[in-house]
């Protein structure tokens, strides 16, 4: 099991390695914090709303996330294909678990700096009102499970690309859909059934609760449920280029 957890972080640090190095980090970490404060502070404009609530702030991270989230993992995997690694990084003493959750950690580690570059924001904002650090922590939460269930998908759509436009290109438009789906059942008069159904494969529905401040188990099992099913399936696709 030591093993196994050290050949995981050691695919890990490899894989952070190679974001510190990548102008595209830099480039998504500042779009990230500029495209949440500008959408707190003028599409919300949340100083005349007269309610100590973050609420709006979190709110817009479902949106920044189909673009950030793609840019994140567009890379892992379209890119070993690229060059020719993947095979030989399949043909080293590591299971194809190791190899992608090694790729998983790295990126949610690189997400998580991401939304910790935004906390100056809640606590520049701490002294106007009587915040809830409970329900800022619960926001925090929910925003690092979405982004885990969303960076699997897009490392198993990027392990099905062939070079990193397409895996940028069909994470984003996958997560739109994903994402938004909520927001089509609320300006649509669906059948409440049909809607419920859209509702429940919907991230930013499944976010709401945790946008609230409101840990819901349901919602909880949801973002780690899905994360693992993508996640299979990613060391699936792997297990069929090593024996194809």
């Amino acid at each position: 099991m030591k093993n196994v957890s050290e050949k995981i972080l050691a695919l890990a640090r490899k894989e952070l390695y190679s974001y510190s190095i990548s102008a595209s980090f830099y480039g998504i970490a500042v779009f990230f914090l500029l495209f949440t404060t500008v959408w707190l502070f003028y599409f919300q404009n949340f100083f005349t709303l007269d309610t100590a609530s973050l609420r709006p702030f979190f709110g817009a991270f479902p949106i920044a996330f189909v673009l950030v989230v793609p840019v994140i993992t567009m890379k892992s995997w379209a890119e070993e294909r690229k060059l020719g690694s993947v095979e030989l990084l399949l043909t080293m003493p590591f299971s194809e678990w190791d190899l992608v959750l090694g790729k998983f950690l790295s990126s949610l580690a690189v997400l998580a700096l991401i939304l910790g570059l935004t906390v100056p924001v809640p606590l520049s904002l701490l002294p106007l009102g009587s915040f809830d650090g409970g329900v800022i922590a619960g926001e925090y939460l929910g925003a690092l499970l979405l982004g885990g269930a969303a960076i699997a998908l897009g490392l198993f759509l990027s392990c099905l690309s062939k070079n990193q436009a397409g895996a940028f290109l069909g994470s984003a438009v996958v997560l739109m859909a994903v994402m938004l789906a909520s927001q089509f059942t609320m300006s649509l008069n669906l059948p409440p059934s049909l809607a419920g159904a859209i509702n429940f494969f919907s991230l930013a529905f499944h976010f709401e609760s945790f946008s609230q401040g409101i840990i819901d188990s349901r919602d909880l099992a949801f973002f780690i449920i899905t994360a693992a099913l993508f996640l299979f399936l990613n060391t699936r696709v792997l297990i069929f280029r090593k024996w194809r």
